[in-house]
C-alpha cells in the first residue's frame, strides 16, 4: 500500500498547488489498469517530459562545472547520471517507490523496489514539479535530489570502472560478475548480479538490465571495500 502523497511533499520540502499533478505523476499503469476508470491518467506522459528536462539540466550542470571535458566525456558522464541506475538511487533516497499508486499484482511482484518503475517515476515527479511551477522549483529539485545525490558517488562515474581501479592495486586480484537470478514479467525483468574477488562475493546488486544489475552489485562492492578500509 502506498504513503500518503502529502508525506512525499514533506520530504521533498515542496508542497503542490496542483495536487492533480503529483497524482499523476505517480500513477503506475498497473493502477490504472486495475481501477478500469477511464478518468484516471497513469505517468507516462510526465516520464516522457521529465526525462528531456532532467537530462538538459543535467547538460547544462556538466558543460559549466567541467569545462575541460571533450563532448565525448560530458555525454559519457551525462548518461552515467541519467540511466535508469542512477535514477532509481535518486528514487531510492526519497522512498518515492513507497508513494507510488499501482495495481496489487504489480506490487506483490516487488514492483515499489523495481528501478524500472522508480526511476520513471523520478522523471514523472521533475515534469509534474515543472508543470506546478516552473522551471526554477525544477531545476533546484534536480539539483538536490539527482546532482547533488549522485555527485561524488562511485555510481556517477561508473562504478564498474572505479572498482576495477580499486582491484587493479594488486596485481592478483580478478574480478569478474555472475548473473544470479532475474524475475518479474518478460517485458519487464529485473535481473541480479553478484560482484566477485577472487571468487568470493563483494557484492550484489539489481536492475532492469543486466548492465545495470551489474553496476548496482560494483557499487555495492565499493561500499564493502571502503568499509573494510582496502
Amino acid at each position: 500500500m502506498n504513503k500518503s502523497i502529502s508525506g512525499l511533499e514533506e520530504r521533498i520540502g515542496y508542497s503542490f498547488t496542483n495536487k492533480q499533478l503529483l497524482k499523476t505523476a505517480l500513477t503506475h499503469s498497473s493502477y490504472i489498469n486495475e481501477a478500469k476508470q477511464k478518468d484516471l491518467e497513469d505517468n507516462e506522459r510526465f516520464e516522457f517530459f521529465g526525462d528531456a528536462i532532467i537530462e538538459f539540466f543535467v547538460s547544462e550542470f556538466l558543460f559549466e562545472r567541467f569545462k575541460d571535458f571533450p563532448e565525448g566525456d560530458l555525454t559519457k558522464t551525462r548518461a552515467s547520471m541519467v540511466c535508469e541506475s542512477g535514477l532509481a538511487v535518486c528514487a531510492r533516497d526519497i522512498e518515492l517507490g513507497s508513494y507510488i499508486f499501482m495495481g496489487k499484482g504489480e506490487e506483490a511482484q516487488g514492483g515499489r523496489e523495481r528501478p524500472s518503475i522508480t526511476s520513471d517515476a523520478f522523471e514523472a515527479l521533475v515534469a509534474a514539479i515543472y508543470l506546478d511551477s516552473g522551471k526554477e522549483q525544477a531545476s533546484q529539485f534536480i539539483k538536490t535530489y539527482l546532482i547533488d545525490a549522485l555527485t561524488g558517488r562511485e555510481l556517477f562515474y561508473d562504478a564498474k570502472t572505479r572498482l576495477q581501479e580499486m582491484i587493479q592495486q594488486v596485481s592478483s586480484n580478478e574480478l569478474h560478475y555472475e548473473m544470479i537470478d532475474e524475475s518479474g514479467p518478460v517485458h519487464d525483468r529485473t535481473f541480479f548480479a553478484a560482484a566477485l574477488l577472487n571468487g568470493i562475493e563483494i557484492g550484489r546488486g539489481s536492475g532492469h538490465s543486466k548492465k545495470d544489475a551489474q553496476q548496482h552489485a560494483a557499487y555495492d562492492a565499493i561500499l564493502h571495500l571502503k568499509a573494510k578500509g582496502e
